[in-house]
């Protein structure tokens, strides 16, 4: 089916969905009606502007035959002949399949892989980037967990993030960033390279994933480490193992063994979620562990070189020399190259 004829029956379809809102309907219909319609206005306003843009350029054209129009039909073809091709573009990407996370909330897990100490501090860093990140996009951000090493430094830190399009902002963050620095333990003054696992799961809702309560081993324990007057006084530590699948969720942020155990669930059900969206959608990792990778130094989606000042993504070979505002939360640079990439290939491949 041709572009045209697509919008054609895009915007019958929202003319018909207004009819129906108009009519009354209630209940559900009306639920599902309006959500439907909610997701195609912003293609219908696009498709108006395009086809006022090619009335516009056929009536330019038009004029080119007349001498003492000419040149007023020349300047506006001008100022036409990008916003037609782009309009064209823009509807063609929202056209595209959405993956229906990418509206949800995520769950943002942390972790040190290889570099020791080191690591640790610079998922501190990274931790403390994203809550500034969504702190610029007015997004919830809730520690769930946050097991800190003493020396400023994570052994592993996780947060829920609400907002609209949380996901698709932050799935592409998704892997081993790689940081290279001179530590402040470092007397010679040697570069060191360090790993750190970024993990992003969509969140997911207890209708989203079925978690049967026998499948569950549950233990509680006395948390350890920094965290209060609470630490080895109760057992309000938990640990929840999903034995079907072998995940283990350990939470002993809150002093609440209930608040413990809610927040795990959530942590848990997101490993689910992602894991069925995995094995639903080839195109994804196989499994969270894939998404991760090993943490080995070789693997890497980013890296922070701090005595250039410099943060490169090497899977759209984007460099920018502004490291600073980076670790700030300055990420849109770099979320918004990734975004056009996924979705030039996406288009290329409808073609």
């Amino acid at each position: 089916m041709s572009l045209a004829a697509k919008l054609d029956r895009i915007t019958a379809r929202a003319e018909e969905l207004r009819a129906l809102l108009g009519e009354g309907i209630a209940g559900e219909a009306y639920v599902r009606a309006s959500k439907e319609l909610a997701e195609l206005e912003p293609i219908v306003a696009r498709v108006a502007e395009l086809r006022e843009a090619e009335r516009a350029q056929a009536e330019a054209e038009a004029l080119l035959a007349d001498p003492e129009m000419k040149d007023l039909a020349e300047a506006e073809l001008r100022g036409l002949k990008d916003s037609v091709p782009q309009l064209e573009h823009e509807i063609r990407v929202a056209l595209l399949p959405r993956d229906e996370a990418d509206a949800r909330s995520a769950i943002l897990e942390i972790r040190p892989a290889a570099g020791g100490d080191e690591a640790g501090l610079f998922a501190a860093a990274l931790f403390g980037m994203y809550q500034r990140y969504a702190d610029a996009k007015a997004w919830r951000f809730e520690i769930l967990d946050y097991d800190d090493t003493g020396l400023g430094g994570v052994k592993s830190a996780i947060a829920e993030i609400t907002g609209r399009n949380v996901f698709a902002r932050l799935k592409y963050e998704s892997g081993v960033h790689r940081v290279q620095r001179v530590p402040a333990t470092e007397s010679q003054g040697r570069i060191h390279t360090s790993t750190v696992t970024v993990a992003v799961l969509p969140e997911a809702e207890e209708v989203d994933v079925q978690v049967n309560e026998n499948d569950l081993r549950i233990d509680t324990y006395r948390a350890s480490g920094a965290g209060g007057q609470h630490v080895n006084k109760t057992d309000s530590a938990v640990r929840i193992t999903h034995l079907p699948s072998g995940i283990v969720v350990a939470m002993q942020e809150e002093k609440s063994q209930h608040k413990n155990r809610a927040k795990a669930m959530k942590v848990l059900r997101a490993r689910l979620y992602e894991q069925s969206r995995a094995a639903l959608h080839a195109t994804r990792a196989a499994d969270r562990r894939a998404q991760v990778g090993t943490g080995d130094r070789s693997e890497r989606i980013r890296t922070y070189n701090f005595p250039q000042g410099r943060v490169s993504d090497h899977r759209i070979n984007l460099t920018l020399y502004k490291i600073d505002r980076v670790m700030l939360g300055d990420l849109d640079e770099f979320i918004d190259a990734l975004t056009a990439e996924e979705q030039a290939a996406r288009l290329a491949a409808e073609e």
